[in-house]
């Protein structure tokens, strides 16, 4: 059974940072595609930010480049989302996920593993 459980979110004034991470256990997380997506209220879920599993490759969404950074540790079973320069439409509830079966995909259906979700709030 693999499990992930973000944690690191929090309240923020616009301009700020703020990182979240996940933890993984169980299943082969070296050999997954790692992504974050968000979802703010009423609207669905979106692509971030996804790395390969071995860290070659990297994308993140054009509304979040510049200003997110992820990475993650195969060593330690974790991921981690660096966020810069916050903006009051960055708020969210953050999930990480984990693919199995996909060597990258920015669409939600190719992860099979999700988070709780962490909440990350941005004031103006």
């Amino acid at each position: 059974q693999v499990q992930l459980v973000e944690s690191g979110g929090g309240l923020v004034q616009a301009g700020g940072s703020l990182r979240v991470s996940c933890g993984v256990s169980g299943g082969f997380f070296s050999t997954y595609l790692m992504g974050w997506f968000r979802q703010a209220p009423g609207k669905e879920r979106e692509f971030v930010a996804a790395i390969s599993w071995s860290g070659g490759t990297l994308e993140y969404a054009d509304s979040v480049k510049g200003r997110f950074i992820i990475s993650r540790d195969n060593a330690k079973n974790t991921g981690s989302l660096q966020m810069n320069a916050l903006k009051p439409e960055d708020t969210a509830v953050y999930y990480c996920a984990a693919s199995s079966v996909s060597y990258f995909s920015r669409s939600r259906n190719a992860y099979d593993y999700w988070g709780q979700g962490t909440q990350v709030t941005v004031s103006s």
